[in-house]
């Protein structure tokens, strides 16, 4: 049997390199509309459920000003 109180030689880490792969726009998941701008979405869609669409036109455009800069065609 082997000592027990002997020391193990310590082993050097020994550096890997590190790829870095930059994110193919083609590869990432695509964002759908349903989900883009969910605050604005939701202070739309409140406006309108309680005081119609007519009186919701300043949410209406800042939801759709949302979406536009998200890269939607609005």
């Amino acid at each position: 049997m082997g000592n027990a109180s002997a020391k193990q030689p310590e082993i050097e880490a020994i550096p890997q390199p590190i790829s870095v792969v930059e994110p193919n726009k083609t590869e990432q998941k695509k964002l759908k509309p349903c989900c883009a701008c969910p605050e604005t979405k939701r202070a739309r869609d409140e406006c309108i459920i309680q005081n119609g669409e007519e009186k919701c036109g300043d949410l209406i455009e800042a939801h759709k000003e949302c979406m536009r800069k998200m890269g939607f065609k609005i």
